[in-house]
């Protein structure tokens, strides 16, 4: 397994593991997941947007201080400009994050699992900490779109070394907005970052450095896989997800591993381990 998964991350910038959960994990999930809005927001329900590059969560301290914690981010088309839904609550969610692996039993049980243990022993972390988690709705209808971004982006360290775990609940298809890849653009470098303002007086929280690179459409290949794969994502390959057209909803569940050992985790992050609670760490190598 290590060659395969190391050539195939080295060559194309991610590499797919068919089966990873068995179909009881993956129900065990889903139901998780599909029960997570019943704790979600009455009242100022914040909406999660990836194309706006103003949207609500450079602004929104429910965001940047969400890293310990379990919140939710609505989509753009399912609150009307009041706060109000305009679909059903248990389709309304576009994602919960970032503390799932930690606050919740059922993602943990997974995130920290040796199945996940063993792929980073492979891929040749030597102290690896799992940094964010997140579960991803994509439902029918009102699933948005997710621009083309790297992950390194958002979780920038030197070296660059974060891998993205994404695993599907359902079969992620190119109707339902399966994610595409532009391969070998992990090569390429870091094209942009998502940093905490340096300017203390702006009321922009975060920030992007400089302004978003153009990806053609016709660079990227499609990556649809069955429900319990596993998608593993060099943080700087270029990714993306159409909007999901289909009827059918496409819920995913993805984690963040980062190396903490002689690796720099940047603190112009926007997410930032609490004081009181580092990122908690799978293994460390002798």
């Amino acid at each position: 397994m290590r060659n395969l998964l190391i050539d195939q991350i080295v060559d194309d910038g991610y590499a797919v593991i068919d089966d990873f959960l068995t179909p009881e994990e993956v129900s065990e999930l889903l139901e998780a997941g599909q029960s997570l809005h019943k704790d979600a927001p009455k009242e100022e329900r914040r909406v999660f947007s990836t194309i706006n590059s103003k949207s609500a969560q450079s602004k929104d301290r429910y965001f940047i201080e969400s890293g310990d914690k379990i919140r939710y981010f609505f989509e753009e088309g399912a609150v009307d400009e009041n706060g109000d839904l305009l679909v059903d609550p248990s389709v309304a969610l576009n994602k919960v994050g970032h503390a799932l692996h930690t606050d919740h039993p059922v993602f943990s049980e997974v995130t920290f699992s040796n199945r996940v243990k063993e792929v980073c022993w492979q891929l040749g972390f030597r102290k690896p900490a799992v940094a964010q988690s997140m579960y991803i709705f994509k439902n029918p209808g009102v699933g948005s779109e997710v621009k083309s971004h790297q992950d390194a982006t958002y979780l920038y360290s030197e070296p660059s070394s974060t891998i993205g775990f994404w695993i599907p609940l359902e079969d992620a298809t190119q109707q339902n907005g399966c994610l595409q890849f532009i391969k070998g653009s992990h090569r390429s470098g870091v094209h942009r970052r998502y940093i905490r303002n340096p300017d203390q007086t702006s009321e922009e929280l975060l920030i992007y450095d400089r302004p978003a690179p153009l990806y053609p459409q016709s660079n990227f290949v499609p990556a649809p896989v069955k429900a319990g794969s596993l998608v593993l994502i060099h943080s700087q390959a270029v990714h993306r997800s159409d909007a999901n057209r289909s009827n059918h909803s496409r819920h995913a569940y993805t984690f963040h591993v980062i190396e903490t050992e002689n690796c720099d985790y940047s603190k112009d992050n926007w997410l930032q381990p609490a004081a009181d609670r580092p990122f908690p760490v799978l293994f460390e190598r002798d």
